[in-house]
């Protein structure tokens, strides 16, 4: 296929759907503030910040999409006036405002914590009294990876939380949800309306930033159709084409919606190597008007972010079963910089690494298995070379559950 996909944003979602494209004959050029972004070296890149950019960029494409969900709609409404964008504007929208997100959930029957919308601090103290404390403040647009948010516990802090995140005058106060952990589901939507979903990713986060992924979530088989049913619910009522992630809440009463992301997302870079087709491949598949590929997992693996410092690239390739990808960002704390895929065979390769894990001297390394004298003699082993130095965890799963599950924090990474 001979055809150009114009991308909203040239960040490492962008590249990865831009690379995904390549061996299909499809190109991609990309609209971004800054022209050496990491997608860059991928195809040509239109500064928002040059008058013509948005126009040139409009031009450059056959069809367009989007790797950032604050992509501004005054944006989008221009392009669509002679372009088709996938997602839909429709989704776009709701995503970017939290109240009208919350009220889709509630009109198509997906459970969400309590909520209400605030504009005044004396509509922030009702909120108070009405939800009960601790409630999470947020801001009903903007706010990426924990930011626009303020945690309220107490009510001597209500001035303070208004201080910080009134002047958005729009804010939305939510019930804080009791939760065992957090999972996502990603599905894919084609154009005409085949649906597949991937695995749940159960997300471990760190300062609002998530830390790593692991797949599929371990005691999942109950979760994995009632999520598959809300976020093909909304893919259907949103005519969806693409790729949308529902972010979910494990509580005693069942799933709660947390929030949805308008395209490809990073607890789903694992599906690279982890699936038979990856979250980038279906997506650029469905915004082309391709057949949809196949989700199922390869077998279980664990994606790490590598935040802030890069590793040595030669420790992180000699782990076997290990796949390193880099986004060609420099160092800032905080950062996301690129991602480490561990796919371990079997429970062998899993011992090896976990001690090719122990010589790089991680902060913490957790091992998911479901026999507990296996991951015992591991754990044993481990204490003995390396004493109190290396913090090792062992969860044992249900049987129900894949039996190879790893979860791992390594130096590269920021942690708890």
């Amino acid at each position: 296929m001979n055809k150009t996909i114009g991308i909203f944003g040239g960040g490492q979602l962008g590249r990865m759907m831009a690379q995904a494209a390549l061996p299909l004959n499809i190109q991609c050029s990309f609209f971004e503030a800054e022209k050496d972004c990491p997608a860059a070296i991928l195809g040509p890149v239109f500064s928002s910040k040059d008058q013509q950019g948005l126009q040139d960029f409009i031009a450059s494409a056959d069809v367009f999409s989007l790797e950032f969900e604050n992509t501004p709609v005054a944006d989008v409404d221009v392009l669509t006036q002679t372009k088709t964008l996938h997602p839909p504007r429709l989704a776009l929208a709701t995503a970017q405002n939290r109240l009208a997100e919350k009220s889709l959930f509630d009109e198509l029957g997906i459970p969400v914590a309590p909520y209400r919308a605030v504009d005044s601090l004396d509509s922030l103290k009702q909120a108070v009294t009405e939800l009960g404390l601790p409630i999470v403040l947020k801001t009903v647009t903007g706010g990426y990876d924990g930011k626009g948010q303020f945690v309220l516990r107490s009510e001597d802090q209500i001035d303070t939380a208004w201080a910080e995140l009134g002047p958005a005058k729009s804010l939305i106060a939510e019930s804080f949800v009791k939760f065992s952990r957090e999972v996502s589901i990603i599905a894919v939507r084609g154009q005409d309306g085949d649906v597949k979903t991937w695995a749940l990713a159960e997300n471990h986060h760190h300062n609002g930033i998530l830390s790593h992924s692991i797949v599929p979530a371990p005691n999942s088989t109950d979760l994995q159709p009632v999520a598959q049913d809300y976020i093909t619910q909304l893919l259907n009522h949103l005519n969806y084409v693409g790729v949308l992630t529902l972010e979910l809440f494990v509580t005693e009463q069942g799933l709660y919606a947390n929030e949805m992301a308008c395209r490809v997302h990073n607890s789903g870079h694992w599906s690279i190597e982890g699936a038979i087709c990856s979250q980038f491949e279906n997506h650029i598949r469905a915004v082309a008007g391709l057949p949809l590929g196949a989700t199922d997992v390869v077998r279980p693996t664990v994606m790490i972010n590598i935040i802030g410092q890069h590793p040595k690239s030669e420790d992180v390739l000699a782990l076997k079963g290990a796949h390193l990808h880099l986004y060609n960002k420099s160092e800032r704390a905080g950062r996301k910089l690129g991602h480490i895929t561990l796919m371990p065979n079997n429970r062998d390769d899993l011992t090896d690494l976990c001690r090719q894990l122990a010589k790089m001297q991680p902060k913490q390394i957790v091992i998911f298995d479901i026999y507990e004298n296996g991951a015992y003699d591991v754990q044993q082993e481990l204490k003995i070379a390396y004493g109190n130095t290396l913090n090792l965890q062992i969860e044992i799963c249900r049987p129900d559950s894949y039996n190879l599950q790893d979860s791992l924090r390594c130096p590269c990474q920021v942690y708890k």
